[in-house]
């Protein structure tokens, strides 16, 4: 064959479907769309012709090679679940990853409605996605992982996920450390709840937080929050805990402090209810619902839990590796 050129590539993921790609526009070369991933088999045939106007069909067989540095990310929430309207989409890498942007390029978010959001990296393992307000409630939102093939680095990604959660109903609550009480709206209604936070020294932490998860009993020891000495404390069985940070700040029952609700602050910095209203709490929420803490102490790390929301618009679109 005289002077041919590229005419048509189709490229097939053994046991998979077709490969996007597209020639150039000499004809001299065909690039897929996407990377092709590693450990991966594929079928390509190409057709050439040349300028005496023959064809010729080639088809070849190949394997994509197993490299031995990969990354993998764990993401939250997972496909077929229903969160509150402050929950970000979030991933945790297991090594640090040396090229954000050629990451972040490759995850994306969509939802319905559509809304713009953006990434933000909290060190070089953690990246999270969020809105620049709240979800709506009954959003579909989908993250869309192509990492498969994807170098960092000397790192390569090996996942491609699809993961769709649900914004379930709109909850907010919000605490007034100085009020001693916390409101909590949904369905277009207000419930007040007295309340006894943080005391000098131990303040609740200020800003939102997000509900992480929920024990209907739990232990809680000081030594575990490096609480010691004449505040330590070791309760066996605490009641309808709602967790807000992994740093140990929960919104549950506090029957030790009756007396207290609505009137003075007296934990260890965490939200404390009487028992009936802590169970109500409790019954009310779901992970992703928004806490928000005024006329506290010290604001919440964003990357303390799902503090997200306590960065400016501004400084999380700045944490973006594509920024």
């Amino acid at each position: 064959m005289a002077n041919g050129k590229l005419t048509s590539v189709t490229a097939q993921l053994s046991g998979g479907g077709a490969v996007a790609g597209a020639l150039d526009a000499s004809g001299a070369s065909w690039t897929s769309a996407n990377p092709v991933g590693i450990g991966h088999t594929y079928l390509v045939t190409a057709v050439a012709t040349g300028d005496d106007g023959k064809q010729q069909t080639v088809t070849s067989q190949f394997t994509t090679a197993k490299p031995a540095n990969v990354y993998t990310g764990t993401y939250t929430p997972d496909n077929g679940t229903t969160f509150g309207i402050a929950q970000p989409v979030s991933i945790t890498f297991d090594k640090p990853i040396p090229d954000k942007a050629a990451v972040e390029k490759q995850l994306t978010v969509t939802s319905d409605p559509p809304v713009d959001g953006a990434w933000h990296w909290f060190g070089s393992q953690r990246v999270d996605w969020r809105p620049q307000q709240y979800w709506a409630a009954g959003t579909k939102v989908t993250l869309h992982m192509r990492l498969d093939g994807v170098k960092s680095g000397s790192l390569y990604g090996k996942q491609n996920r699809d993961a769709t959660f649900t914004i379930g109903r709109a909850l907010v609550a919000t605490m007034d450390a100085d009020a001693h009480k916390m409101t909590v709206t949904t369905g277009g209604k207000t419930t007040t709840l007295l309340t006894s936070s943080g005391k000098p020294g131990f303040e609740t932490w200020n800003g939102t937080m997000t509900v992480l998860e929920k024990d209907q009993d739990i232990r809680m020891n000081s030594t575990t929050v490096n609480i010691f000495g004449v505040n330590a404390y070791d309760i066996p069985h605490v009641y309808w805990a709602v967790r807000l940070t992994p740093s140990g700040t929960f919104v549950h029952g506090a029957p030790w402090n009756e007396g207290k609700f609505g009137k003075v602050n007296g934990s260890h910095g965490c939200i404390g209810l009487s028992s009936s209203d802590a169970e109500w709490f409790f019954n009310q929420v779901i992970p992703g619902d928004p806490v928000t803490v005024v006329n506290s102490k010290d604001t919440v790390k964003p990357d303390n839990g799902f503090g997200d929301w306590n960065l400016s618009w501004a400084d999380w679109t700045a944490g973006s590796a594509l920024h």
